[in-house]
């Protein structure tokens, strides 16, 4: 009798142990911490476990018809990897196909990975930098605010970042976001205020908010109310185009 429970039990684990596994969960997987995205006018959601997957390093660089196009990696969370979403369709890559049929043509870097904080963004940068971009597009904290942590901590983190790119040449373009007004009156104004005030500091150029136009809209929002849909993304897109035209010396 104790071999037979034993024995079952032993192939209940394997079956447990193999279920984990193929879903990317056990055995030895690390297991990703859900976290919402920020939306103005909309409450926190957390993400799931498998929106929250993603590689530690960032892919390649996009080839270009030129070889000496500029490189501009992204820096940020699931909205920059497009979350629910054809990774062409994330706004990243809207704005490299606009560049490319406006005749200034980028190597595209995309570095979103979704959960992803200000904290965690510093932490992957070393390995952002040594594919050596010429732009650094950061858009992070969204995360950070919806989990409600110190906003001197967020500032912090984004000051951080933008001073490490520029002491390896890079040009850095910071993009601000919001939280919903249910965080309450006086964390929502700091949040806010992290990114100007980080802009003008570090003389930085800055897209107050790259969700305008966006957020809080339900024909712009995939069902979770959260991310945005194709349509959105491209909308994004446009919203980020004018500042890294000017960044890049480029005309529509």
């Amino acid at each position: 009798m104790f071999v037979r429970k034993h024995s079952h039990r032993h192939a209940w684990r394997l079956a447990l142990c193999a279920a984990l596994c193929a879903a990317g969960l056990g055995c030895g997987a690390d297991v990703p911490t859900p976290a919402g995205e920020a939306q103005a006018g909309r409450a926190a959601s957390p993400e799931t476990a498998a929106e929250a997957e993603a590689p530690d390093a960032p892919e390649s660089a996009s080839e270009s018809a030129e070889s000496g196009a500029p490189l501009v990696a992204f820096l940020g969370d699931s909205l920059t990897a497009g979350f629910g979403l054809a990774k062409d369709r994330a706004y990243p890559a809207v704005i490299e196909r606009t560049l490319r049929e406006e005749g200034h043509p980028i190597r595209l870097l995309n570095a979103g990975v979704s959960g992803d904080t200000s904290a965690g963004g510093l932490n992957r940068l070393p390995a952002v930098l040594k594919q050596h971009p010429d732009v650094l597009v950061v858009a992070l904290g969204g995360n950070d605010g919806l989990r409600g942590l110190p906003t001197e901590s967020t500032r912090k983190n984004l000051k951080a970042i933008v001073e490490a790119a520029r002491e390896q040449g890079v040009q850095v373009l910071l993009l601000g976001l919001k939280m919903p007004p249910n965080y309450g009156p006086e964390y929502t104004e700091s949040f806010e205020r992290i990114y100007p005030d980080v802009a003008d500091e570090l003389d930085v150029p800055l897209v107050p908010f790259m969700l305008a136009g966006v957020a809080g809209d339900p024909e712009l929002n995939q069902g979770d109310g959260i991310h945005p849909t194709a349509d959105g993304q491209a909308l994004v897109a446009g919203n980020v185009l004018p500042a890294l035209r000017e960044l890049l010396g480029k005309s529509p």
